[in-house]
């Protein structure tokens, strides 16, 4: 079976972005390397940080404004629970939700788990890509969700349409260039439908 091991996001500001990172609490879920390649609007993926409680969502979302992230979605309650959204300063957006509505405990920063989110144009054919390539399905959800099983990983990964994410973020679907995100895994060099480039996970 393929593994899916690693999250590389490619940053103007390497030094910069590990320093955001480790303060926001991501620092051992994604790697970080030099990248200028151009890009601009949606890179058409994001980050899900799913938490415990409404307020590790504070907690977690004060500490990425402390680095230097931007509010995209303020933290506001929903039927689903509790959540929001926020910009990293590299511009890799991360969402940070809980499906809870009161909080059992005292606050902290614990990330329960860590989902990358590729937006695609269509999911379905884009689970057949990935299936093909030995990756096994956790949950599908027809053509608007799939989720691998990931064991390699601390980071699961998961498919969404494209413009669902977008609009679940808060930004238009729009993007043109590099994705600037690398995927590691042990299938040997690749890249998917939508540009997702995949390469062998660092030893």
């Amino acid at each position: 079976m393929t593994s899916f091991e690693s999250v590389t996001l490619e940053v103007p500001d390497p030094t910069a972005a590990d320093a955001f990172y480790n303060a926001f609490g991501l620092g051992s879920y994604v790697n970080v390397r030099a990248s200028d390649a151009p890009t601009t609007g949606f890179r058409g993926f994001a980050l899900s940080l799913v938490v415990s409680q409404p307020g590790n969502v504070d907690a977690l979302i004060g500490a990425a404004l402390d680095a230097g992230a931007t509010t995209l979605k303020p933290a506001t309650k929903g039927f689903w629970g509790y959540g929001g959204v926020v910009r990293a300063p590299d511009g890799t957006i991360c969402k940070i939700a809980t499906s809870k509505k009161k909080d059992t405990g005292p606050a902290t920063r614990h990330i329960d788990q860590v989902a990358l989110l590729l937006g695609v144009a269509d999911v379905k054919a884009s689970k057949r890509f990935y299936v093909d390539r030995g990756l096994a399905v956790a949950k599908s959800f027809g053509g608007k969700y799939v989720e691998f099983d990931t064991p390699a990983s601390a980071v699961t990964l998961a498919l969404y349409p494209r413009r669902a994410l977008a609009k679940d973020i808060g930004v238009s679907q729009e993007g043109i260039g590099s994705h600037r995100i690398a995927i590691g895994g042990d299938a040997g060099t690749f890249t998917d439908p939508d540009g997702f480039v995949w390469e062998a996970a660092s030893a």
